[in-house]
């Protein structure tokens, strides 16, 4: 359904190395960069990063990307621990979901829930 993504940071560059860090283990890197807006995928930018801008407060948003098995989730996980973000849910089965849902959940530099999940049996 979507095509891309695009989510607004209140320090860039340290969004950046966070998804550069996290997103690595999930065979997305940074493919387009210019400067303050970077955009990371496989084959094509698909999950875009800004500077904030405009009025009001930000919100949280929630971020799943998906992992090709539940080992990459893992290491989706430690490379986000290795990154110093906040663990909300170190990876696990979540069977309230369905039977086979493994995930991770951490937050980003500007306190957005990003997650790591693989749908596939163990």
């Amino acid at each position: 359904m979507f095509d891309h993504i695009s989510i607004q940071a209140q320090d860039p560059a340290a969004a950046a190395a966070f998804y550069d860090t996290v997103l690595e283990p999930l065979g997305a890197t940074r493919i387009l960069d210019f400067g303050d807006v970077v955009g990371y995928g496989r084959a094509a930018p698909a999950f875009w990063l800004g500077p904030a801008g405009g009025q009001g407060q930000a919100r949280e948003i929630h971020i799943a990307f998906t992992a090709s098995d539940r080992e990459t989730v893992d290491a989706f996980h430690k490379a986000a621990v290795a990154a110093g973000a906040e663990v909300l849910h170190a990876p696990r089965l979540w069977p309230e979901y369905h039977e086979s849902y493994y995930g991770a959940f951490v937050r980003d530099p500007d306190g957005n829930n990003v997650e790591a999940v693989c749908h596939l049996p163990g």
